[in-house]
């Protein structure tokens, strides 16, 4: 179908009828699991307005045959799930979560698997966004490099579906409002101020992790995420519903090592999506094991 790709006016926007929502509601809930209650319809009118603007569609049918063309799709589904996909995020956001991590279970793990010899440690940040996870983390494990991590082979992923914020993770540069619970002595050390408000992150940390592109629905790209000893998902779950929820958590706990850990949000629970894991409660909140 040819398109006019005149500027548009997201202001000028169509209100999307039900019969649209619904559509273009039901396919982003195929291809990503990512489900639009109804009382979510202005917020995904408002996303798609932008995506208008940019393509060029007038009408809402317009952009689902646009996002769905054999010619388009591909690239303008990736952008479309930019806008749809909220990435708040900062460095060291869960203090409760990340002190049991290093005083808990980091020192369990290793224990057990250094029992069998085998020094390397994986660790996945699902739903990474702009790497602020990811890189807590490892900030965390280099502190430990010298001591209960000598002679460790560590490996950090970071997954997001969302491509710009992946960039911005290599990227490595942050501003004042992502680092605002990094403490004194993490900032000084792994960061470097290059301006006001301008925070660069050290080669040293960078290169403990690795980013990726992978949706959490895409079954086949799923199986690939193997041996996992922990799996940091916070805030992402919020965005199925609870057959997106059971399949996604279905995958990570096949994920996860007999030994590790999941953890998720805080004001999130497995509670009626999965019962294989078992609640393990630290000071400040819980997590999950096999």
């Amino acid at each position: 179908m040819a398109l006019d790709m005149k500027p548009f006016d997201a202001k000028s926007a169509p209100k999307i009828s039900d019969k649209d929502f619904e559509q273009l509601r039901d396919y982003i809930y195929n291809v990503c699991g990512i489900y639009f209650h109804s009382s979510k319809k202005y917020f995904l009118e408002s996303r798609l307005a932008r995506r208008m603007e940019g393509t060029g569609c007038k009408t809402h049918a317009d952009y689902y045959q646009f996002v769905r063309s054999p010619a388009t799709g591909r690239s303008e589904l990736s952008k479309l799930l930019d806008e749809i996909t909220t990435n708040e995020t900062c460095f060291f956001r869960n203090m409760p979560q990340l002190n049991a991590l290093e005083n808990k279970f980091l020192p369990e793990i290793v224990a057990a698997k250094g029992k069998i010899g085998f020094k390397k440690l994986r660790i996945w940040s699902a739903g990474s966004s702009s790497g602020e996870e990811a890189y807590t983390m490892a900030m965390i494990l280099l502190e430990k490099r010298q001591t209960l991590l000598k002679d460790w082979i560590i490996e950090i992923v970071g997954t997001d579906i969302n491509e710009t914020v992946l960039a911005q993770a290599r990227e490595g540069v942050y501003n004042s409002y992502s680092v605002r619970n990094t403490p004194d002595y993490y900032l000084k050390k792994y960061f470097k101020e290059e301006a006001p408000g301008k925070f660069v992150l050290s080669p040293e940390v960078k290169k403990l992790a690795t980013f990726s592109q992978l949706n959490l629905y895409d079954d086949n790209k799923m199986l690939f995420m193997k041996s996992f000893d922990f799996i940091f998902c916070a805030n992402v779950l919020i965005y199925f519903d609870t057959s997106s929820k059971s399949k996604v958590v279905q995958h990570f706990y096949n994920n996860l090592q007999p030994y590790g850990y999941f953890f998720v949000g805080q004001s999130e629970s497995l509670h009626g999506v999965n019962d294989k894991f078992k609640t393990v409660h630290f000071p400040g909140g819980f997590t999950y094991n096999k």
